[in-house]
């Protein structure tokens, strides 16, 4: 069970707005929510390799979705050095 189209994009923007504070990034709304939904999927995509599956509980998947959306943003800065 998920968490579904709107919570999807509700947690992804919460998500995505954490790791912007967190990294001190300055985004919008929209990308907060794309970093977030993205970071997301990239994170429990990382986590299953690794053997680790995270909840379709709205927390864990807000925890998943802000370590994904911190590495897209650490990433994102890596590449334009």
């Amino acid at each position: 069970m998920g968490l579904g189209f709107f919570g999807s994009i509700i947690v992804g923007g919460l998500a995505g707005w954490f790791a912007s504070m967190i990294m001190k990034a300055d985004t919008g709304l929209f990308l907060n929510i794309i970093l977030g939904i993205v970071g997301a999927i990239f994170a429990n995509w990382l986590l299953g390799i690794l053997g680790i599956m995270a909840s379709g509980w709205w927390v864990s998947q807000l925890v998943v979705g802000l370590i994904g959306a911190c590495i897209l943003i650490g990433g994102w800065r890596a590449i334009k050095r």
